[in-house]
């Protein structure tokens, strides 16, 4: 039998343990907490499905002979999906649209950063978003809208050789279990009806 100071210590020692445990699991939960509620105070957007799109175009980056933006508008505007051309920038659709109605203005000039864009280019390409944020409104009746540019690989260009800047429409639970969970975009008409009524919007 262990004398009674051994048996002290070893209780001591379980004790102990017990606390630093109880210590932990109740950090992690209070870490777990506040997780949760940055969590549920965020909106995240995740697009796996336009994977296959990134990898390829990564491979001709900063390559202009290579590039899908400027190779497209030699192509008749219904088959490159353009919806406008002006003097400096162009209107095409993306053919993998977050939502129905995705357009991307883009400059005819292969820079991969805005600050190179030409002043003139550059009032045209604002110009443009101003005008498609009106006629996605007209045509979509979104509850918001999505403007904005990635520059560079890390902030998330899908081209990144080629400043474009990005108008889409958007709804309230428009990211769904669909996207969430099965990693598939659940989108209401096919591009060629997409560039029918955006088209027709921009001629009238």
């Amino acid at each position: 039998m262990e004398s009674p100071q051994i048996l002290n210590c070893s209780l001591l020692k379980i004790n102990l343990l017990d606390y630093q445990t109880t210590k932990l699991s109740n950090r992690t939960a209070a870490t777990t907490r506040t997780s949760s509620a940055n969590l549920l105070a965020m909106d995240y957007l995740w697009t796996p499905w336009r994977y296959a799109y990134i990898t390829e175009a990564a491979k001709n980056e900063g390559k202009s002979d290579q590039c899908i933006f400027c190779e497209l508008p030699k192509l008749p505007d219904v088959q490159a999906k353009i919806v406008h051309r002006g003097k400096h920038c162009f209107v095409i659709l993306n053919s993998f649209p977050y939502t129905s109605g995705h357009v991307m203005i883009v400059p005819f000039a292969h820079l991969d950063e805005l600050e190179k864009l030409p002043e003139a280019a550059a009032h045209e390409m604002m110009g443009l978003s101003q005008r498609m944020e009106g006629v996605l409104r007209q045509v979509y009746s979104p509850d918001g809208i999505n403007l904005g540019m990635n520059i560079g690989r890390a902030a998330g260009a899908g081209v990144a050789g080629h400043v474009h800047m990005h108008v889409l429409p958007r709804w309230v639970g428009d990211t769904n279990f669909m996207t969430a969970t099965g990693e598939t975009r659940v989108l209401p008409e096919a591009l060629e009806v997409t560039y029918q009524r955006i088209r027709a919007a921009l001629d009238k």
